[in-house]
């Protein structure tokens, strides 16, 4: 993959993310982020080769992330702070995990190689993110102590699920 592709890839994802937290917090509105993410998923398929592996590698992570999230909400470990939500969730957390989700796809193959290193960033950085957006008021920690272990057992779940499964799944 080119590093221009991969350049867009994040920037469009990190865009999506912005616009889903900047929208809820200053407009009080899930449209921007919803908008956004929808644009940046419909042209990373329409450039991506192999639109099968795609949709199942985002779909995958997307179901598996979802699922996780609602469960957390409803028990109460937090929530989020939102102008609409879709079952437990933030409506605009339907194009964040595939969005999030698109990265599996072509951006994050090289990390098949160091999967120590793919694990713990995965377990670090995961549950990083969504602690800063506690600070900003999008989202409400309630145990703070059950949400670590559990998103960093999560986070590097999610990264070994990929590595040792859906990236080895073959679309031929």
């Amino acid at each position: 993959m080119s590093k221009v592709k991969i350049f867009f890839m994040l920037s469009g994802y990190q865009l999506t993310w912005l616009m889903c937290v900047f929208g809820e917090i200053f407009y009080k509105s899930f449209s921007p982020g919803l908008t956004c993410g929808l644009i940046f998923l419909f042209l990373v398929f329409i450039n991506t080769q192999n639109k099968r592996k795609f949709i199942f590698i985002v779909f995958s992570i997307s179901l598996v992330g979802y699922l996780f999230d609602s469960i957390l909400v409803n028990l109460k470990i937090y929530n989020f702070e939102s102008s609409l939500y879709f079952g437990w969730l933030p409506i605009w957390m339907l194009v964040l995990w595939p969005s999030f989700a698109t990265l599996f796809d072509e951006v994050f193959v090289f990390l098949s190689k160091y999967k120590l290193i793919a694990l713990s960033l995965s377990a670090v950085l995961g549950p990083l993110t969504y602690y800063s957006g506690s600070p900003l008021g999008l989202i409400n920690i309630n145990q703070i102590s059950l949400f670590l272990i559990l998103m960093t057992t999560f986070w590097a779940f999610l990264m070994l699920l990929y590595l040792n499964y859906l990236l080895k799944v073959k679309f031929n």
